[in-house]
C-alpha cells in the first residue's frame, strides 16, 4: 500500500482500487459500531464517504491527515464525513478551528513509545559490546525506512561523518529492509549497522543525522542533539516551488511543535555533506548550541504532554458511544 508518487499510484491502481473494494465490503458485512480511521487519507477518506453515506456509521478519525501541510482543501470531506477528528500534535487545533471544526487533542504516541522504550537501563558499554562496537563516541545515522529515501541520504551522510574520526557512525537498520540492501552502500565504509534497536542508538548516541520523518520528534524526546536531513530530486527547484505546494514554514515535526527553529533542517540541495558536517560540529563543540537545543527539547516534551494517546482516544470513542 505505500506507493509513492503518482507513477507509482497508476502503475498500482489495479490493486489499490481491489483494496477499497475489499474494505468496502468487510465494513457492510460486519457493521461495526464505530469506523476507526488511522491517518492515510488517500485512502480513508473514501472508506469515510462509503461508511457514511451508505452504511451511516459513526466514523471517527485518530491521526489526523496532515492537510496543514499540503491538500488543505480536504477539509470539506473531514467536516463532511467524519464525525471527531482526535489529533496528537498541538498545533492541529488551531488549525481546525479556523476551518469551524472542533478537534480533540488527546498526545502523541511518540511519548507513550519512548517512555515505554526498552532497554532504559543499558550503558554505552553494553550497547558497544552487544553489537562488537568500539569504545569512541558514537554518531547515530537514520536514513528513513524506504528504499529510495535510503540509497539517497545514506552515501551523503557517510561522507558527512566520515570527517569525524574520534566519532564511530552507527547506522540504524530500518524495520522491513533485509541487511543485504545496505551491503553495497556500506561495504567500503566499515561502518556497523543495527537492527532492532533505534532507540538504544540514540540513547547512546552523542547526536545523530535524522531523515525528516516521526523519527525526528522520536530523537527530540530521547534527548539526542540531532540535524535533520531530506532528500528530493531537482532539489534546488524542488525548494523554490516549496512554497506554493507545503503551507508551512518548517519541514520537521520539532520545529512545527516548537513554532521555531530547534533543529537545522537541511532539505533539498542544502542537504550536502558539507553542510551536514558543518551542523554536526556545533553540536558537537559548541556546549550553547547543544544546550540550546536540549532546551527546546524540554519545551517540546511539555507541550506534547503525558502518555496515554491511543488510550485516552479510545476512552473518548467509547463514552461517546455510550452516550451519543
Amino acid at each position: 500500500m505505500a506507493f509513492m508518487g503518482f507513477l507509482a499510484v497508476l502503475k498500482n491502481a489495479r490493486k489499490v482500487v481491489s483494496n477499497l473494494d475489499d474494505c468496502k465490503k468487510s465494513l457492510a458485512e460486519f457493521r461495526p459500531d464505530v469506523l476507526i480511521l488511522i491517518d492515510y487519507p488517500s485512502f480513508n477518506l473514501r472508506i469515510a464517504r462509503y461508511a457514511k453515506e451508505k452504511l451511516n456509521l459513526p466514523v471517527y478519525y485518530y491521526i489526523s491527515p496532515k492537510i496543514w501541510v499540503w491538500k488543505e482543501f480536504r477539509i470539506k470531506q473531514i467536516k463532511q464525513y467524519v464525525d471527531r477528528m482526535f489529533t496528537i500534535l498541538p498545533f492541529e487545533t488551531e488549525f481546525y478551528h479556523r476551518h469551524n471544526y472542533s478537534v480533540t487533542y488527546v498526545g502523541n504516541p511518540c511519548v507513550d513509545s519512548i517512555a515505554t522504550r526498552p532497554n532504559q537501563e543499558q550503558t554505552l558499554n553494553e550497547f558497544c559490546n552487544k553489537n562488537s562496537l568500539s569504545e569512541k563516541p558514537i554518531i547515530a545515522l537514520l536514513a528513513g525506512s524506504r528504499r529510495q529515501e535510503i540509497k539517497s541520504c545514506l552515501p551523503i551522510m557517510l561522507e558527512a561523518v566520515s570527517h569525524f574520526s574520534g566519532y564511530q557512525p552507527v547506522i540504524s537498520g530500518a524495520p522491513g529492509i533485509e541487511p543485504e540492501f545496505y551491503t553495497p552502500l556500506i561495504s567500503q565504509t566499515g561502518v556497523n549497522l543495527v537492527f532492532n534497536q533505534t532507540y538504544e542508538l540514540l540513547a547512546h548516541a552523542q547526536a545523530a543525522v535524522v531523515n525528516s520523518g516521526t523519527a525526528t520528534l522520536e530523537t527530540a524526546l530521547i534527548g539526542t542533539p540531532q540535524v535533520v536531513v531530506y532528500k528530493v530530486a531537482f532539489g534546488r527547484v524542488a525548494m523554490m516551488i516549496k512554497p506554493l505546494v507545503i503551507k508551512t514554514k518548517f519541514v520537521s515535526l520539532v520545529n512545527l511543535i516548537a513554532g521555531k527553529e530547534v533543529v537545522k533542517e537541511l532539505l533539498a540541495h542544502r542537504f550536502t555533506p558539507a553542510t551536514v558536517y558543518g551542523e554536526l560540529h556545533r553540536l558537537l563543540n559548541e556546549p550553547d548550541y547543544r544546550s540550546q537545543q536540549l532546551k527546546d527539547y524540554a519545551e517540546i516534551s511539555r507541550k506534547l504532554g503525558a502518555p496515554g494517546a491511543a488510550r485516552k482516544a479510545a476512552k473518548e470513542i467509547y463514552k461517546s458511544l455510550k452516550h451519543p
